[in-house]
């Protein structure tokens, strides 16, 4: 089993910056690829970054490549993404996940890839 509690969100106006951070527990946390997603009211789940297990690689949807930067850190349990250049339109529950295969080497974009996920974080980007 795998535990993810998510922090960090709040109130932001346009052009601002947030840190979001996904603490995870349970002995396999760390060897799970881990991502972040969003949803907004009545839409479904929409994939934002994934980082592999090693942090060797890392994968974002257009939408946010260039502002937002997922990373991990692997000896506290901890995956970070950093958002710059917020906008309105980034209003959103954000949430982490983490996949439900081990030690798996590839990149996961689709919410199917991931089994465990936190309660989310609100985020609101203020015009």
């Amino acid at each position: 089993q795998v535990q993810l509690v998510e922090s960090g969100g709040g109130l932001v106006q346009a052009g601002g910056s947030l840190r979001l951070s996904c603490a995870a527990s349970g002995r396999t946390a760390s060897s799970r690829a881990m991502g972040w997603f969003r949803q907004t009211p009545g839409k479904g789940r929409e994939f934002l970054a994934t980082i592999t297990y090693s942090a060797g690689n890392t994968y974002y949807a257009d939408s946010v490549k260039g502002r937002f930067t997922i990373s991990r850190d692997n000896a506290n349990n901890t995956v970070y993404l950093q958002m710059n250049s917020l906008k309105p339109e980034d209003t959103a529950i954000y949430y982490c996940g983490a996949s439900s295969t081990v030690a798996a080497g590839r990149l996961m974009t689709a919410s199917y890839d991931y089994v465990y996920w936190g309660q989310g974080t609100q985020v609101t980007g203020s015009s």
